[in-house]
């Protein structure tokens, strides 16, 4: 059994995912970057191979140490990908959005595809059915809108995401819950909205830590992967091994 870690290091979590050739067996929650944590999964799971895709300034030393342990590839646009990348900056693409695309690529091929990825920000990939990754947008995600609030207000609390909040607020809590949530929700059928004006038939992949929250609420067709992002760097591991 051919065992693969795939990390996943966003600007709020730090996460591994250990496949069993192909298939995901867990998904583990690293506290920090430290050699320590990496070589207690090392030595728990015993992989052959590893693939990092990091959009932070992570400890350096790890990826010695991964090096050593693992026939291992960090993730860059340098990388064999499945598909071009006709930017101006192809250097700039965060290595998570090659990931979400590389997946997109993998399980959809030759159609559009558009990848909408929910974490620390909300990232929009757009590839199309020649392979040719666009680009998109991005904007604030869910926590950050949470906290400009309470930032760059005098009297706004600080609060969290919740599945159960009225259209309606009725206090300052299911306001702000009420207006960041359902916002983003409309935001994004909004933007698919727009994309399909101009390009017609594609996938709407939805992705993500706080995924869950909008699945609900999405009025446009769409699909939803929490783990697409590990999907595409299994793939990109094989591809690149």
């Amino acid at each position: 059994m051919k065992t693969t870690l795939c990390f996943d290091f966003g600007n709020t979590r730090l996460k591994c995912a250990v496949f069993n050739n192909k298939e995901i067996v867990k998904v583990i929650t690293l506290e920090d970057d430290s050699v320590a944590s990496i070589e207690k999964i090392i030595t728990e799971e015993k992989p052959r191979k590893s693939i990092l895709s990091s959009v932070i300034n992570h400890n350096p030393e790890i990826e010695a140490l991964l090096e050593e342990k693992t026939k291992f590839h960090k993730l860059s646009e340098k990388s064999k990908l499945p598909f071009t990348i006709p930017v101006g900056k192809p250097e700039t693409v965060g290595a998570d959005r090659l990931a979400l695309v590389a997946a997109a690529v993998y399980f959809y091929p030759k159609q559009h595809n558009l990848i909408i990825g929910l974490g620390s920000c909300i990232t929009y990939n757009f590839v199309n059915k020649l392979h040719e990754f666009l680009g998109g947008a991005i904007s604030p995600g869910l926590n950050m809108r949470f906290k400009a609030m309470n930032q760059f207000t005098a009297k706004l609390p600080l609060e969290t995401a919740s599945s159960n909040f009225p259209l309606v607020g009725y206090d300052t809590k299911t306001n702000l819950q009420s207006g960041v949530i359902l916002g983003m929700a409309k935001e994004m059928d909004g933007i698919i909205d727009e994309y399909n004006l101009r390009y017609g038939n594609f996938n709407v992949h939805l992705t993500g830590g706080d995924m869950s929250f909008f699945v609900p609420l999405i009025k446009n067709k769409i699909f939803a992967n929490p783990h697409l992002i590990f999907n595409g760097l299994y793939a990109l591991s094989e591809t690149n091994g």
